[in-house]
């Protein structure tokens, strides 16, 4: 097995041991579920609310499961190994940052369907909604693999964590919930799609690097 296919399977079965990927998607459902009963049945209301909602919900439940990502590899020894593995060091971090996304930020993509049609959104619009959310999770899972493993040797760093990559979640955020409000659409799924690929091109290399400070 190559060692990209091999870290991806570790990471997925360590990701869902216990139902761990199943808290995010349950404080995502929480958080954006509860709005229609708090906000009431206002629909105007609701089409304004809602889509930022949707993201920031989305983000904060991608940072919860980004503290541990490296902090466990340093711990134990899997770092080193990562090291001196003849893959490159890239690759393995890419590895573990797909795997967060299929575990994590893609079933927060699919279950924005039914949270965009509880928010009052247009059933037109439910599949650009999934689509902007499949490419804002994956831009989170790039810029969250950075902070996670600057902050790798911190010792309970969630809140350094989020101060490094709230900033970096800040335009998929902004390009998505215009997306989701259907404001200039093709031009914020465009950028949103170019946040995308961003995070996930630079993302692995600078964790990498990041990573490598941490093992000296």
């Amino acid at each position: 097995m190559s060692p990209f296919a091999a870290t991806f399977r570790r990471e997925l079965a360590l990701l869902w041991a216990g139902g761990g990927a199943l808290a995010p998607l349950g404080y995502f459902f929480g958080a954006t579920m509860l709005v229609p009963l708090a906000m009431g049945p206002d629909r105007a209301l609701l089409e304004v609310a809602g889509p930022p909602l949707v993201w920031i919900a989305a983000a904060l439940a991608m940072l919860a499961m980004l503290e541990r990502l490296f902090q466990a590899d340093l711990e134990d020894g899997s770092l080193d190994q990562m090291l001196l593995s003849p893959a490159p060091l890239e690759l393995i971090v890419f590895a573990k940052g797909a795997a967060l996304w299929v575990a994590i930020g893609l079933p927060l993509a699919i279950a924005g369907a039914p949270v965009a049609i509880a928010l009052q959104a247009p059933l037109e619009r439910v599949p650009l909604i999934v689509a902007s959310l499949a490419l804002g999770t994956a831009a989170f899972a790039g810029a969250g693999l950075i902070g996670a493993a600057l902050t790798a040797s911190v010792k309970r760093a969630g809140v350094l964590l989020a101060l490094i990559v709230l900033p970096l979640f800040a335009p998929p955020i902004i390009f998505g919930a215009s997306v989701a409000s259907g404001e200039e659409v093709a031009a914020a799924f465009s950028i949103l799609a170019g946040c995308a690929l961003a995070g996930v091109a630079l993302g692995p290399i600078a964790a990498a690097a990041a990573l490598r400070l941490q093992a000296e």
